[in-house]
């Protein structure tokens, strides 16, 4: 396997939007060059504007962070717009795109290791992940924090700020949130690395 499974690949509304993008010629990697834009907004938003819509608004930039993440593959495979350098694109900017919103989730949980910790432990899934690939077994997308579990934990966490700062009640919600994400990235690691392990012990 080296497509991570999205269950939202085979709604109505991605297929349809996937083949339009394809139509209009709009190419993969602009689309997760744009997915980085998306997670800049986001990461602004979440280091610089304490307020509830803020972080409303920042949950929305992780949403269409992850809606980019599915069209371009959509319209890289479906729209058989795939690239030579598709799989840089496809890794790169993801990898950029979780950085830009984890560290500056830990400076306004005003706990700035943490941030940079599960942004570190986010990235080392990935590697993780890609290793495996490398060592010829077929990448390994499950794990109780990957990307998805992730981004959805960050949602999650930002728009419980946004409530919470409606009373106001501090920033704990996002100090929860980074040490989730935190921790679980490194659970994902432990597990992920394990069943390499056992796979080459089968073969």
């Amino acid at each position: 396997m080296t497509r991570r499974p999205i269950a939202a690949r085979s709604s109505a509304w991605a297929i349809a939007l996937s083949a339009r993008l394809a139509r209009w010629g709009v190419t993969p990697n602009s689309i997760s060059v744009l997915s980085v834009l998306f997670a800049a907004i986001g990461a602004w938003l979440i280091g610089a504007v304490d307020h509830w819509l803020g972080w409303l608004v920042a949950a929305a930039c992780v949403q269409l962070r992850l809606v980019c993440n599915l069209l371009d593959g959509m319209v890289a495979i479906e729209g058989g717009r795939k690239s030579k350098v598709g799989a840089i694109y496809n890794e790169f900017p993801d990898r950029i795109a979780d950085t830009l919103f984890l560290v500056p989730l830990g400076y306004a949980a005003d706990v700035p290791w943490l941030g940079w910790a599960a942004a570190l432990l986010a990235a080392l899934t990935a590697y993780v992940r890609v290793f495996g690939g490398a060592l010829g077994q077929a990448q390994d997308f499950s794990g109780i924090m990957a990307k998805q579990r992730r981004m959805a934990a960050l949602t999650i966490g930002l728009v419980g700020q946004a409530i919470a700062s409606l009373v106001p009640a501090g920033h704990w919600p996002l100090t929860v949130t980074a040490a989730i994400i935190a921790v679980g990235s490194l659970v994902t690691c432990v597990t992920r690395t394990v069943a390499i392990a056992q796979a080459l012990e089968r073969s």
